[in-house]
């Protein structure tokens, strides 16, 4: 009754489906939780099931194969999806309004209000998909506001984001949370021993992970552990102009230059945490590292000032600060 393709959130899967089986679950819902740890995947499992010709999202059939790979379309019979696009990565209002992406150029096949309105397939439901919803601004974010709090019949918004806290106040108040807990390490390290991951990296890529798939990509776990490793030497003492190029964000990269910094600076509160666990006689969270993060919990080190420096750094990248003297200051505040 369920993809084999999805680790975990058993529970979960099995409450949502006993709801929608019974007519019983709600238009609008939120999915929350850590980043990369399959709120999508979860969501997509609803419309697949509709699809799949044995109605269980095998995984298997024409119905599934339409929802495997990684340029899963924006439109399908059943399902709208809509994801933040171009440099900013922003959701746009004329992508919710028109259904066109920011080359105004046609993503769906009509706006996605008039798209909900639409009846739904026989034995279907009309699914909306919003991910990474805290990328709505506020303008596209207020025009869906009505269509939330009463969506059609047979229309189901699911908004998934991992920065509840960064969405519309009245868009949480209209969606009913559901909440998403990390993987156990053995369902995380199983996904990524069929990715082709080995022993050897086993210890170094379940700490950085948190319970998460999201470095399963090995380009993306190599450059979390030099993100790492680059906050370590700094805080070693290193020249900020040899050790911060990882921490800076790529130009070539298609993600949104504030998304690329967040990733370092959550890295170095996790440190800075670590520091504190090791000084309280604590095991710390990313234990590989234990040795290098030892030297450096000494107690004359201020955790405070970088803590509150790294806060500070997460609160201002909304406002598209320049990415070098943003990360510059952050590192000073680890020798001051």
């Amino acid at each position: 009754m369920y993809s084999p393709d999805i680790a975990g959130h058993q529970a979960i899967r099995e409450r949502l489906l006993q709801r929608l089986q019974g007519g019983r679950i709600r238009g609008s819902l939120l999915f929350v939780g850590p980043e990369g740890i399959g709120k999508r995947r979860v969501a997509l499992e609803l419309a697949q099931r509709e699809l799949c010709f044995r109605r269980t999202a095998c995984g298997q059939c024409e119905g599934c194969r339409m929802f495997q790979g990684e340029d899963l379309p924006f439109e399908l019979p059943n399902l709208l999806r809509i994801a933040p696009e171009g440099k900013a990565g922003v959701i746009r209002i004329d992508q919710i309004r028109e259904g066109l992406d920011s080359n105004n150029q046609p993503r769906f096949s009509r706006g996605v209000i008039e798209w909900a309105a639409l009846a739904p397939a026989m034995g279907c439901h009309r699914w909306i998909l919003v991910e990474e919803a805290h990328r709505l601004n506020e303008s596209s974010g207020n025009i869906l506001l009505k269509t939330l709090e009463e969506p059609p019949q047979d229309t189901h918004f699911i908004l998934v984001t991992h920065r509840p806290e960064a969405l519309l106040q009245t868009i949480r108040s209209r969606c009913e949370r559901i909440p998403f807990a990390p993987l156990a390490p053995r369902e995380a390290w199983a996904v990524a021993q069929r990715n082709g991951w080995r022993e050897a990296d086993h210890d170094r890529w379940l700490a950085l992970g948190e319970g998460s798939l999201r470095h399963l990509d090995e380009s993306a776990f190599r450059r979390a552990e030099a993100q790492l490793e680059a906050w370590l030497a700094l805080m070693g003492g290193r020249a900020f102009g040899e050790a911060s190029e990882p921490l800076l964000p790529e130009k070539e990269s298609a993600m949104a230059q504030g998304e690329q910094l967040r990733q370092p600076l959550e890295l170095l509160l996790r440190l800075l945490a670590d520091l504190a666990r090791i000084r309280a006689g604590e095991t710390p969270a990313l234990a590989p590292w234990r040795e290098a993060l030892a030297a450096l919990a000494t107690p004359e080190r201020n955790l405070k000032a970088p803590q509150e420096a790294a806060l500070q750094a997460l609160r201002h990248l909304p406002r598209n600060l320049s990415p070098e003297p943003l990360i510059r200051e952050v590192a000073l505040s680890l020798v001051s």
